[in-house]
């Protein structure tokens, strides 16, 4: 699924208990997975280099060098459009808890390979789609 191995993965006590409430049969094999080796912290011992739920992430393609930003957000509050992607997303599993540096992987709709490092996150003020 990703390039970041067990551990590496960081999310507040918020995040965790939210997403582990959208376990079930639309959420994807991987969350139970991510959420049994993600390191819990409190919301405010979050590093502000972790991407964490409402963040907004810049990311390069590792093979084109393309510059993506994205929010991510939960399900039902999606906006591509306007940037704002579902944790529950190939790219949004890829993404959560990872930091500044790090190369998510995940595979495109089409089933091809797609890596990009996480460049910089920043915390937005709150949900605006």
């Amino acid at each position: 699924m990703n390039a970041a191995t067990l551990g590496e993965r960081t999310l507040s006590e918020l995040d965790f208990c939210r997403l582990a409430q959208l376990r079930g049969a639309d959420a994807p094999g991987e969350l139970a997975e991510l959420l049994g080796g993600a390191e819990v912290v409190q919301a405010t011992l979050v590093p502000s280099d972790v991407v964490a739920m409402y963040a907004q992430v810049d990311l390069r393609d590792v093979a084109t060098g393309r510059r993506h930003r994205f929010v991510l957000c939960y399900p039902g509050q999606t906006e591509p459009r306007e940037g704002y992607i579902s944790v529950l997303s190939p790219i949004g599993m890829a993404l959560i808890g990872l930091r500044v540096g790090s190369i998510a992987c995940w595979e495109s709709p089409t089933g091809l390979p797609c890596r990009a490092r996480v460049m910089a996150v920043s915390r937005i003020a709150q949900f605006t789609a």
